[in-house]
């Protein structure tokens, strides 16, 4: 399987719901540094994964729609813990979308998943993985 990942980062606000998250009940900040992996079983004509250039671009689109906001206040997280995990997910499917779409170009609708890392620190991520 060959891969290729591309980066960026966002910077958001949100409070969590339940005794579990202790402090971070409360509205507070969050950077995560965002991998988006792109994979698939075999090069297309090209030699490549991807598009590292689409796929830089498409990434940058997905996290604009999440950066510099208070996710508590978006609709489309009504109720829903925005944890590490559920934004990766969230992204993912976003960039799944796009890929569907042919925003990262026709040779992309061969690819096989994507996997998406967010980094809350140097010590601490979590990621999503889904296929195409």
């Amino acid at each position: 399987m060959f891969s290729v990942t591309v980066r960026d980062h966002i910077m958001i606000a949100h409070s969590f719901r339940g005794e579990v998250f202790g402090p971070a009940q409360k509205l507070h900040g969050a950077t995560f540094v965002v991998d988006a992996t792109f994979r698939r079983a075999d090069l297309d004509a090209d030699g490549i994964v991807v598009d590292i250039g689409l796929a830089t671009t498409e990434l940058k689109a997905v996290l604009a729609e999440l950066n510099y906001r208070n996710l508590d206040d978006e609709p489309a997280f009504a109720g829903v813990n925005t944890t590490t995990e559920v934004l990766c997910r969230t992204i993912a499917d976003r960039l799944a979308e796009r890929v569907h779409a042919g925003s990262l170009g026709e040779g992309a609708r061969q690819l096989a998943g994507i996997t998406v890392t967010l980094h809350e620190s140097h010590v601490a991520w979590a990621a999503y993985e889904r296929s195409l």
